[in-house]
């Protein structure tokens, strides 16, 4: 069986003016599987997005915490080559695994074990 389906659209609110619109089982069918498909797609590329590791990223405030070590400590560590890192819009961003990697080094030592 073909059914139509029927839109009404009130295009202005003072006025009770409509517009009504007629569209076929099988169009309206497939423009909803079309919306749908590009809902899906965005959810993707959005999950894609996460998967990049943006929101991961620590600040000075977090690595200094971590490393237990002062900003000025830090700071140091950045020039010297010892950690790298990223600046985004005038603020610095590491990356989880290199801070790691510093813990795990002879590099770091942390303010309760220096001399």
């Amino acid at each position: 069986m073909n059914w139509n389906i029927y839109f009404c659209f009130s295009g202005n609110t003072k006025h009770s003016n409509m517009e009504i619109i007629s569209m076929n089982i099988k169009v309206f069918d497939t423009l909803t599987q079309c919306v749908e498909d590009i809902e899906e797609k965005a959810e993707r590329l959005y999950r894609r997005q996460e998967d990049l590791g943006l929101k991961k990223w620590l600040d000075n405030q977090d690595v200094c915490e971590i490393l237990d070590i002062t900003k000025r400590t830090l700071q140091s560590y950045r020039e010297k080559g010892l950690l790298p890192y990223s600046r985004i819009e005038h603020k610095i961003h590491y990356r989880p695994e290199d801070v790691q990697k510093l813990l795990q080094s002879s590099a770091h030592q942390p303010k309760k074990y220096r001399l």
